[in-house]
Formats: C-alpha cells, structure tokens, sequence
C-alpha cells in the first residue's frame, strides 16, 4: 500500500487550485526573495514567520497590479455604468489565500514555499482578518464585492478604514472579555493610500439663506484620506477597488485661535477630528444613537459622494478636464445602493450637492436621487431601526436636518393626497417621529426611494408597501462560492469537479446536476470521507486550542452567529442539558456521540448576550468533566469567532443550528455556508430556511417549530412560558437545574436572571419551540446512525445550493435596479498583447 500523502502532496493534486509551471513557480520564487531584501530589508538569517507571510503577499500583490490598472484603464476608456456599493461595514476577513483562488496562483504559489523550505499554511496564518464588520451585513457586502469583480461590474465598494474593526474575544473564567484589534499593528500589505484623492467632510455650523441660495457655513472640517484595497474577480482578469476612508485633521486644525502656550494641546486635539476612523461599533442588530456614530456614516457617505461626482464630471482616462456638466445624466452612469439605513445621509447629502452647490431646482435634484439611489433592509427587529434624534442633527448637520424637513414635508403631501382625512396614517409614515424626544426615522427616509428589501419589511413599513408597493421587491442574499467552497474546502471542489467539471465556480446552478450521484456509491464515500478529513483537521486544531480530545466520529453540531436572544443560543443549551440529561438517566443506551459547538460575539454592552455565553461554558464544565458521560457529549464554546475560524468550522460540520424564532431572521447567510460545505441542517421556517427547505426537498432538511402564522396566532392568545414549564418535565428538571445552580455551585444563582426572562418577558418563545426541537433532534440522531441515508440527504443539499451564490443576487441586483448587465467575459491579462 503506498504510503499517505503528505498535506503538500494532496494539494498539487487538486485542480481547482491552478497549475503550478516550472517558469511559474520559478520566478514567483524569485519575487519572494527579492521583496525580502528589497521591501523588508531582511535575510534568510534574520526573517520571521511574519516577514515570510509579507514577502509572499507582496509576491501574489504584484499579479494583482497589472490587472487593477489595466481594468480601471477599461473602466476610464468604456465609461460604463457604475455601481457604488455604500457601507459601513466590510468584513472581508484574510485576503492572501483568497487572492490565489482567484488569480489561479494557489499550486504555485505552495510548490514556491515548499522550495523554499516554507510552509504556506504557516505563512497564510500569519494574517490578520480584517474585521471591519459585526457578522451577516457586513460579510455580505464582501460576498458582493467577490460577485461584482467576478460578474465584470465597474464596481467600488465604499466605507470606513476602522483603525481597530471587530473586538477580539477572550473567555476568561467562562466569561467574554473584550480585546482591541489592533489589525494594523504589522501594516497592510494589501492596501494603497490615495493621498491625492483627499477630500474635505464638514461638520456642526449654520444655514444661511440668500436669494441665490442657501449656504452652510462656520463648519469644522475633517479631511477623508482613502485607502484602496484590490477586488480580484474570479479568474477574468477584473480588479475592482474598495476604497475605504480614514479621518485625518487638517494641518491648520485648533490652530488659527490658539493662545500663547496653547499650540501643544491644539497639536494633541487632532486626535478628536481623527477619532471617526479609529474604531467599529460592535453592535449588531441594535441602534445606538451617538454623536460619533453619527459622525461616521455622514464622513463616508460625503466623502463618497464627493468622488463619485469627480468621477462622473471627469470623462476619459487621464483627462482631468472636466466633462460632465448635465446631472441628468447621473442615473444613466451612476447607481448607489445602501447596505442598510446607515448610509442613508446619502439621500440629504446629494440633495445638499445638486441644490446648494449644482443649483439644481429641489424636482430636478430629487428626481435624479432617486433613480440613482436605492436601498437594501436586513433586519425586521425593531431596536435595530436607527432613529437620531432631532436636536443631535441640528447640531451636527443643520443643512440637512432642513432637507429632511423639505422632503418630509412634500412626502406627507403626497400622502395627503391619496388618503384624505386620515390623519393616524401621516403620522405612521412621517419621517419625524413626534412625541417626547423627536427623532428622525432613517428607513421611512430612504423608503421614500426606490426600495430593494428582503421579505420582512412589508411587516417593518406596510403603510409605505400599501401606497407603493412596485417600489419593492425581494432579493435573496447569497455567498460567493470561491471563498466559501474552493478557498475553505478545497477536497470538496474537487470531488465535485471530478464529476461536472469546473465550471460550477463561475455558475452555481450547475450543482444540479449532482442529483444524478446521489445513488452513486463512489460520490457517497467521496462525500463522506472529504467530511471525515475536515473534521480529523479540526479536532486537531481545536485540541491545540481548547485541551479538549474531541471524538471525531462524533456528530459535530455547530451553531456559528452572533449572540443575541432572537438567535435562540439558549434553545441550543436546552437540548444539550436534555441530552446530557437522557444520557445520566440511561448510561448504558447507545447514544448518538456528539460534539456541540457555539461560538460568536456578544456586543458589550448586551448585558443578556454575555449571560448566556457564561452559561454555555457553564455548561460545558459540567458536561465535559463528567466521567459518566464520557465522549458521548461534549460541549465547546468556540472562542473569538471570526471569518477565518468559520473557513475552518464549516467544512468540518455535521449539523447547522439555525433556529431563531420564526419572522426575526431577515435571512441569513451562514445558513448557506453550511448547506454548500456539507452539513444538514435543522432550523425553523425562518429566513432564507423556507429557500433551502425549498431548493433541496424539505425531507432533506430537519425543519421543527412554529410558523410565523403560529408565531403571530400565539402572540394574540398570549405566551405564557410556565405553561410549558408545567406540562414539560424534561423542560422543568433543565430550568430547575439552571436557576438552582447545578451549573453553577459556587453562585448558585448565577443564571437567575436568565432563567427569569425565558419565564416571564421572553419576547422569543423560546419554550414554545422546545418539545419540537427535541423530537426533531431525536430524528437527527436516527440519521446520523444511517451514514449512507445522511449522505444521501447531503448530496440533495449540495445539489439545492445553486441559487444560494452571491453571483444570482449580484445578477439581480444589476439587471432589476442598477440596470446594469453582468458579464462572463474575461479582460486580457496584463501580459496579453492588445
């Protein structure tokens, strides 16, 4: 028998990852060394693990070059149409491994640093993630970057250069700690500053009011510096840019009224104006309505706005003549699209420029705004809507507090209009939200748009979809399958590449044709042994990181999110101590082996988040240190959760937890990760679910609990948690050992406040899912039993993804708002002669 085949073997062998030439590999050798000495000014005596990992980024960079000039020259030279993607958050995670798929460098590139006596894995974990986003939004607007590279769209994705992004998460005693991201800290190979792009954003003032117009003067200025970071599209030869803006103050900042001896501190007070930049707020799902919060999405959304215009003025490449005078032109070669309502001061702003400054008549300008501007919801959870209040825009932005009132004022004209009398409905579907604190509502702003939404707003704003319902319309979210298939599960690309081919990357639909494997022995033992090698790879890394032996035959369970009630960690903890339960009960049974895993962040001011956290590393103490239990269970909080700890849990997952209550879940994304990469899933009808459910048969997935009809019914009736309580015995003896500290002896009543809320204000229903949950979990572990029956459902689930790709979004989005037609068409490569 020959002999295994080392992690180096077994990857020059799998297609999907480009071929490795003798030339190729040769003089990618040779860029390495010479980016050591010349950019790191280091030997092979004295570099690190990290000036290896620079060396090799700054080595795959240079294909990137060529191909980013020469798609910007195509850009300049076809003036196409062009979608600019506001947001922000972009969490985009590591880029040198992503950057190989897509540029087919991948073989190369590790036959390179094997020669070099390297190991690229090594070298690829020496990255920092940028984490510039809280989970769903912001991994979405990456997914739609990778997807409007790869579809040939002029895209630019816009947003803030957070100096430290999402928080790193620490357990300490079972409980969260937070940690600051110092991602920057090394630098950022990735990145190109643009000082030359500079623009001025302004702040606080006053409106004065001319007959030739209103001016909006005495306002403190930032200045917005851009970063740009490449956007490789899928092996077409297409680099897009994300540019993203970091604050700087102006060098006459605090210095024009100094005192004598006050120059130190104004030099020290930059630091006030460049605190927009520094850090992400780590709140997702929930509205917090600060100044500086307020500050942020102003300075990208003008600063934005103000290049967009540069660039729609200035017409061929290298010209700087201005061109473009007639705005009215700015729909046909300009489509905005709002990732949510946090750039939703686009709307003022634009008015601001083409009134104040293009003097434009207020119909003209706003006409223009809408058929350029349009918007995406995510979420239908009420304290997630932002609603400033007035007397902080007054404050802030005084010019455009008077705008909003324009709009808003016109907008209850037309309202008027068409319900005479009914005086409730203005005041429903005003902007301006009357009664103690006035505030302003930013999603009935921008509903007076163009509206692209996903399904649950018609509940958030069914006045607006009553009076306009062509305004809206539904776009299933979707993930790119080159970081969350090639990239993290190679093994499993290639199985499938071995049976249709490669060209399911570009188009997902072509899974399909899967279906005809599901009988077929040999799919069904590739299938299951790529699984089993992701899992052995994970246990290993978490036995490295967490001291746990881990099973690997067990079932691995995984619910990835964040932590938030709506998300239904604490159903999850229920079925474990049922479980665990059962298992004491009945030692002898053969039980179904399982390791459970959730992981994700809590924001730090969610007092609840963080108690449940505490309680599933509580959990996981009792439950992992009981002998009678043995492997049969173990329970493991995945620590620091992030967008590379996904690329390595995905793969290796059995079971998808995706059980938030009915009607709360906008969509989902993580979802599809786990149906692409193997797992099956057990969930509610909730968001992109019902989809799933629908692609690949609902027998293939393990759907439980109720419906949002039965939500809506029981919330009529009145939920009433100890009901279940009394009838549920199982329930009973969990919540008993929970609120009696079984999990926590040393402070009993440790989790009272959590046990308080599931029996008296649990606005999720998390008992009335459970006996459901219990059952259907029960027919997971029958399954489970079954390897070729489960496998079979796998392939089914594989097969029902194709709709899931962020390529059919992207597609949609462009032909059905941007009016914008994607492309399969590669550019020639920056060697190719033209």
């Amino acid at each position: 028998m020959s002999k295994p085949l080392s992690d180096h073997d077994r990857r020059k062998q799998i297609s999907v990852r480009g071929l490795a030439g003798i030339e190729n590999v040769a003089e990618l050798k040779q860029n390495f060394n010479r980016h050591l000495h010349f950019t790191l000014v280091k030997d092979r005596n004295v570099a690190t693990k990290r000036d290896y990992y620079f060396a090799l980024a700054h080595t795959v960079r240079e294909h990137l070059i060529g191909r980013w000039i020469r798609t910007q020259q195509h850009y300049y030279e076809k003036d196409p149409k062009r979608v600019y993607y506001i947001s922000l958050e972009f969490y985009m995670g590591r880029t040198l491994q992503n950057t190989m798929v897509n540029l087919a460098l991948e073989n190369a590139c590790d036959e390179a640093t094997y020669q070099l006596g390297l190991d690229m894995e090594e070298l690829e974990d020496m990255e920092e993630d940028a984490g510039l986003g809280n989970g769903g939004l912001g991994r979405l607007a990456a997914c739609f970057l990778d997807s409007m590279a790869s579809l040939g769209l002029a895209a630019y994705g816009y947003g803030i250069r957070y100096e430290f992004g999402i928080f790193n998460q620490k357990i300490v005693n079972g409980w969260q700690v937070e940690e600051a991201d110092d991602w920057l800290r090394y630098g950022n190979p990735w990145e190109k500053a643009r000082p030359e792009y500079m623009r001025p954003v302004h702040f606080y003032g006053r409106t004065e009011h001319h007959p030739d117009g209103v001016k909006w003067v005495d306002t403190q200025v930032v200045l917005a510096l851009p970063y740009d970071t490449p956007v490789p599209g899928y092996r077409n030869n297409v680099v897009n840019t994300m540019r993203l803006w970091s604050a700087k103050a102006p060098c006459e900042f605090n210095l024009k009224d100094f005192n004598v001896g006050g120059y130190i501190q104004a030099v020290l007070d930059r630091n006030l104006a460049e605190n927009i930049s520094r850090v992400l707020y780590p709140n997702d799902n929930f509205f917090e309505g600060k100044e500086l919060r307020l500050k942020q999405e102003y300075f990208v959304v003008s600063a934005t706005l103000q290049d967009i215009i540069r660039r729609f003025k200035v017409s061929k490449f290298g010209s700087r003549e201005i061109a473009r005078t007639d705005f009215s032109k700015l729909p046909d070669k300009v489509a905005i699209q709002l990732n949510d309502t946090h750039p939703a001061m686009a709307i003022p702003e634009l008015m601001r420029v083409l009134v104040d400054e293009e003097k434009l008549d207020w119909d003209k300008a706003w006409d223009i705004c809408v058929r350029t501007c349009a918007y995406t919801n995510h979420t239908v959870l009420p304290e997630a809507l932002e609603r400033w209040p007035v007397d902080l825009f007054a404050h802030l932005l005084p010019r455009h507090l008077e705008i909003v009132y324009e709009i808003n004022r016109r907008h209850l004209e037309r309202v008027a209009a068409k319900y005479p009398g009914d005086v409730d409905r203005l005041r429903r579907m005003s902007l301006i939200e009357e009664g103690g604190q006035k505030r302003i509502n930013m999603a009935h702003l921008l509903l007076t748009l163009q509206c692209n939404t996903c399904m649950c707003i018609i509940y958030v704003a069914s006045d607006f979809y009553e009076m306009e319902p062509h305004k809206f319309q539904n776009k299933t979210n979707g993930i790119t399958p080159r970081r969350w298939l090639v990239m993290c599960n190679p093994g499993l690309a290639e199985v499938i590449a071995e049976r249709i081919g490669e060209d399911f990357i570009r188009d997902l639909d072509q899974l399909q044709s899967l279906r005809n494997y599901v009988n077929d022995e040999a799919f069904i033992r590739d299938i299951a042994k790529v699984k089993q090698e992701n899992k052995l790879k994970f246990a290993v890394h978490l036995e490295e990181h967490y001291k746990v032996k881990i099973n690997p035959n067990s079932m691995f369970d995984i619910q990835v999110k964040r932590i938030h009630e709506y998300k239904r960690q604490l159903l999850n903890c229920l079925h474990i101590i049922t479980y665990y339960n059962r298992i004491k009960k009945e030692p002898n049974k053969q039980w179904t082996p399982r390791t459970v895993m959730i992981g994700g962040k809590a924001a730090p001011g969610y007092h609840t988040a963080k108690m449940i956290i505490r309680l599933i590393t509580a959990i996981g103490e009792v439950v992992n240190n009981d002998p009678v239990v043995g492997d049969r269970l173990k329970v493991i909080f995945l620590e620091n959760y992030r967008v590379t700890l996904a690329e390595k849990a995905i793969p290796a997952a059995d079971l998808s937890e995706q059980i938030s209550t009915a009607g709360t879940e906008a969509s989902g994304t993580g979802n599809m990760k786990f149906m692409l990469n193997g797992a099956l899933t057990i969930g509610t009808m909730d968001g992109a679910n019902v989809e799933m459910a629908e692609e690949a048969g609902e027998d293939n997935l393990f759907i439980f609990g109720m419906r949002v009809d039965d939500v809506d019914a029981l919330d009529m009736k009145g939920y009433h948690a100890e009901e279940y309580y009394n009838r549920l015995p199982e329930l009973k003896q969990a919540i008993d050992q929970i609120a009696g500290g079984f999990f926590s002896p040393k402070q009993p009543d440790l989790f009272k406040e959590i046990v308080n809320m599931l029996m008296h204000h649990d606005r999720f229903k998390v008992f009335a899912d459970y006996e459901d949950y219990i059952k259907c979990q029960e027919k997971v572990n029958a399954l489970y039993k079954n390897p070729k029956e489960w496998t079979k459902k796998v392939i089914y689930n594989i097969a029902g993804c194709g709709k899931f790709s962020s390529d059919r979004t992207i597609a949609q989005y462009a032909r059905e708002i941007w009016g914008m037609e994607p492309t399969l068409e590669k550019l020639p490569a920056p060697d190719d002669k033209q």
